[in-house]
């Protein structure tokens, strides 16, 4: 096999798996407006189960719904079946995957799940299925060809159980109302939570702050925005306060040239510095920097400046 065909082999993968999407698409009913309607009243949780490729799947699937408004976790056949259903409640819809409908790790839980009174939505290829009989709804993830040319490998069908799962996930998401404030409060690490959930104060230089006098020279100027890395020095004036840029400095030396050094404070800084006030969400503090194409904001509290907030 050449270069080129392995470019041919890639490309048949993936004609051959977006044909099974587009099947799926054309094969959705009233069995998945019914599961929606049915997670939305619960006020349990998704328990995601499925062995195997399904089992990878599913915990894929649990993460997202957990990631976008809806609680779930993912639950391994085997361990539930040797004691971890005692998480199970009768309020939690159980999700149960599986590409033939016939996994025994997975069938074995039936009779439990039937008992515990648990709706059980299954995803499977086979609507004859035990497990898709067994169900209060099931949706049809099933597919005419396998991208593996053995025919052996879950390839296809696994791409049209996460597609399903994805769907699903979506779905709760837009009828929940789930916003990006609601992503970020769930994903506190990542770059959105910090733009959304922090503040100001979580995040600004607060310790030996660059503070210079209106009198203070040029080269107190200097010595002060080096050892402060801040690139500004903040200026107290009697009324309000004053910001010296790195900018700054540079129009001073076109404007003043060789008399730099005789200048003050007073000559280089802006009298108008953007100040926030302690309590500004990091996403407006950002935006605020963006629409003035600035580096760095004032951060006070009361009548003081209390810190830097740098990008």
């Amino acid at each position: 096999m050449n270069a080129m065909n392995y470019i041919d082999s890639a490309k048949e993968v993936f004609q051959i798996e977006s044909r099974a999407l587009s099947n799926l698409a054309q094969r959705l009913d009233e069995n998945f407006s019914e599961a929606i309607d049915w997670i939305l009243k619960s006020t349990g949780r998704v328990v995601v189960c499925g062995m195997g490729k399904s089992g990878i799947i599913g915990r894929k699937i649990a993460a997202t719904m957990a990631s976008t408004g809806t609680p779930s976790f993912f639950m391994h056949p085997g361990e539930a079946y040797h004691g971890d259903l005692g998480m199970v409640t009768p309020a939690d819809t159980f999700l149960a995957i599986s590409n033939s409908g016939e996994t025994d790790e997975v069938i074995k839980l039936i009779p439990f799940l039937r008992s515990n009174r648990n709706y059980l939505l299954a995803l499977t290829g086979n609507a004859k299925s035990t497990l898709a009989k067994a169900a209060h709804r099931h949706l049809d993830v099933g597919v005419d060809q396998e991208a593996c040319p053995l025919q052996l490998a879950p390839t296809s069908s696994t791409t049209a159980a996460l597609a399903m799962g994805d769907a699903l996930a979506v779905t709760l998401m837009k009828a929940r109302g789930f916003r990006p404030e609601n992503f970020a409060r769930l994903h506190p690490g990542g770059s959105l939570g910090r733009r959304l959930l922090s503040r100001v104060e979580d995040e600004m230089v607060r310790r030996d702050l660059p503070f210079v006098a209106e009198a203070a020279p040029t080269i107190e100027v200097l010595q002060t925005m080096t050892r402060g890395r801040l690139g500004v020095a903040i200026v107290r004036r009697p009324a309000g306060w004053g910001v010296i840029t790195d900018g700054d400095i540079r129009r001073t030396i076109e404007r003043f040239g060789d008399t730099l050094f005789g200048r003050t404070a007073s000559d280089m800084m802006s009298t108008d510095p953007t100040m926030v006030p302690v309590g500004t969400r990091v996403e407006d503090a950002l935006n605020l920097m963006d629409e003035r194409q600035i580096n760095a904001l004032l951060v006070f509290d009361g009548d003081d400046v209390v810190g830097v907030f740098k990008k």
